[in-house]
């Protein structure tokens, strides 16, 4: 007699639930991703005790007939997969959902009840409680003509006490909840989103009133004000494939990378192409413990990208991933070469409220002496061990308007240049501005003429697993314009004939095996070009202007106009600003003239 035996539907769809709906967020995705297919407008969402009693996603799509609701519950049966030549067409996916997976299987560990209406017929309702179904039935719906689906949820998981063990706090999973509805509304602007948690409406997300011109607003309702203020349009395209959205300038910086979304024929998804791309693209601007803020829209045939790796759809497979990648970080280097100068208004608030909190009584006298002085107390990290200074520059009849950082006044701490631009003043740190202007120049030398390789007397083998020796030798021609030349030595060595001559005395076997790793789990070989930009950003260091240096007139206006005229020359190379703005009217209020 046969051991193997044929599951039980219930118990199959038991264990698609484990896939599908891990959590209470997850089934949120299912179900609002439902109804953003059904071509709602508004989608209103709420949920009671982290989603565990309640769930409940209400919308105003083209809705279902009786005969919809008795096959939308069942598995593996939906209205979105493409037909070709006779046969579902899995390369061509332009839905949210594809699969016909979520509602059997969320009614399966959960008391479903679907209630839904379309623009000319009745309304009625199907339940579904831990597998076993009852109806359609006729049903009442909202309010009298009006079309779409309620989807309620009860008591999720009471069919699988198990996984009720495995639920977070309330809280958490309330959070998990907002993050899901929050990166679903990124991406449409023209859909208007509520969410209610315990009774309490938490977002409240009215439609924009066009779908590109409304995306940065529903951004900044989303990520923070300070997000839309601090945010250059990303837009480019390659082969077909197309990059929009809003990357953060590089002062405007977060200690984690959540603040990290990409989005690919408007599906939100977490893959790691993002992280790597990013990571590479800011290198020059922020230390690695610092992550940017973005929002990235790829859009692309659906051939070129396989949605249908994981049933949660998160995961996706580019067709070419390096041109994706290559688009991203070509991307972002070019919206932030556009963004020039520019520095975050949030160093300039910090700096305002910094001022306000540690000294305002010396602000109180009209005296620039006092007014150092405060600056100096109200910025302590800034503040140097040399002779209080304050020299002034002989004034300038106007201030030219095509000079954004302005015209030098003075000198502070022979550290800090003062200037007075046509509605405020800068306050530029001499040494990290230096810096940055002297690094880029450096770099582009670089590109100019190569990096300088020095032949090794002894070749270098490394020792590397077969699979990673194939990995480094494809990155050959890469490394070799970075200074690394490496060859194959037999199946599972590398060898090493010529590194940078710039990084002087290293560790060969560790460098290469270091790439080996970043290049298996990002495609990119990081460490390397890292080295030698931190070699470069020490170089750029010593060759700068000091701090304690006394600066003439001309030496000053120089720097400003140079810092104009170099991009990124708002932030050192590791993200810290290099000047800090404050407007007329903010320096008024200081001294209460407002």
């Amino acid at each position: 007699m046969s051991r193997i035996r044929q599951l039980s539907e219930g118990t199959v769809n038991r264990i698609a639930a484990g896939e599908v709906v891990e959590r209470p967020a997850a089934a949120v995705k299912e179900l609002v991703e439902n109804a953003m297919d059904a071509g709602a407008t508004r989608i209103d969402i709420a949920a009671s005790n982290g989603g565990a009693d309640l769930l409940l996603v209400e919308d105003d799509g083209i809705g279902m007939s009786a005969d919809d609701l008795r096959l939308a519950i069942a598995r593996h049966a939906t209205s979105k997969l493409p037909v070709a030549d006779g046969e579902d067409d899995l390369s061509h996916i332009v839905t949210m959902g594809f699969r016909g997976e979520a509602l059997p299987s969320i009614g399966a560990v959960a008391r479903l009840s679907l209630t839904s209406r379309t623009r000319d017929g009745e309304a009625a309702e199907i339940r579904v409680e831990g597998g076993a179904v009852s109806g359609p039935m006729p049903a009442a719906f909202l309010a009298a003509g009006q079309h779409g689906t309620r989807a309620q949820v009860r008591e999720l998981f009471y069919a699988t006490p198990a996984r009720l063990k495995f639920l977070k706090s309330t809280r958490s999973e309330d959070l998990a909840i907002a993050d899901m509805v929050k990166r679903l509304a990124m991406a449409r602007p023209d859909i208007g989103f509520t969410l209610t948690l315990d009774g309490r409406r938490t977002l409240d997300l009215p439609i924009e009133p066009d779908l590109m011109d409304g995306r940065l607003p529903r951004l900044a309702r989303i990520m923070g004000r300070d997000f839309g203020d601090n945010a250059a349009l990303v837009d480019a395209g390659r082969e077909g494939v197309t990059l929009t959205g809003y990357a953060g300038l590089p002062t405007y910086n977060r200690a984690t990378a959540q603040m990290q979304f990409l989005f690919v024929n408007g599906r939100p998804v977490r893959d790691k192409l993002l992280v790597g791309a990013v990571r590479g693209a800011y290198a020059d601007f922020l230390a690695r413990d610092r992550h940017p803020a973005l929002a990235l829209f790829l859009d692309c045939d659906p051939g070129f990208v396989d949605v249908n790796v994981h049933p949660a759809k998160t995961e996706v497979r580019f067709r070419d991933a390096g041109l994706v990648r290559g688009l991203i970080v070509g991307a972002l280097k070019h919206t932030l070469s556009e963004a020039g100068h520019r520095a975050s208004t949030t160093v300039a608030a910090s700096a305002f409220s910094s001022l306000q909190r540690q000294a305002p009584s010396a602000f109180q006298s009209p005296n620039i002496f006092s007014a150092a002085v405060a600056m100096r107390e109200a910025m302590p990290a800034y503040a140097q061990a040399v002779p209080m200074s304050v020299r002034m520059e002989e004034p300038v009849a106007e201030v030219a308007p095509e000079t954004p950082l302005g015209v030098a006044r003075a000198q502070l701490h022979e550290t800090y240049v003062v200037a007075q631009t046509a509605d405020g003043i800068v306050i530029v740190d001499q040494h990290a501005a230096h810096e940055r202007l002297v690094y880029e120049r450096m770099k582009k030398a670089l590109a100019d003429g190569g990096i300088a390789r020095q032949p090794l007397l002894i070749p270098e083998v490394v020792d590397l697993d077969p699979s990673e020796v194939v990995r480094v030798s494809a990155r050959a021609g890469e490394l070799a314009e970075l200074g690394l030349v490496i060859e194959p030595f037999g199946p599972d060595a590398v060898v090493v004939r010529e590194v940078p001559a710039m990084l002087g005395r290293l560790d060969i076997k560790g460098l290469v095996r270091d790439l080996a790793d970043e290049i298996a789990e990002t495609g990119n070989a990081l460490s390397l070009k890292e080295r030698l930009e931190e070699v470069s950003g020490t170089l750029a260091c010593h060759m700068s202007v000091r701090a304690g240096r006394r600066l003439t007139g001309e030496e000053m206006n120089a720097l400003l106009r140079e810092m104009e005229a170099t991009p990124h020359s708002g932030q050192c190379n590791h993200g810290r600003p290099t000047y800090v703005e404050l407007k007329l009217a903010d320096i008024e209020k200081l001294f209460g003239r407002r």
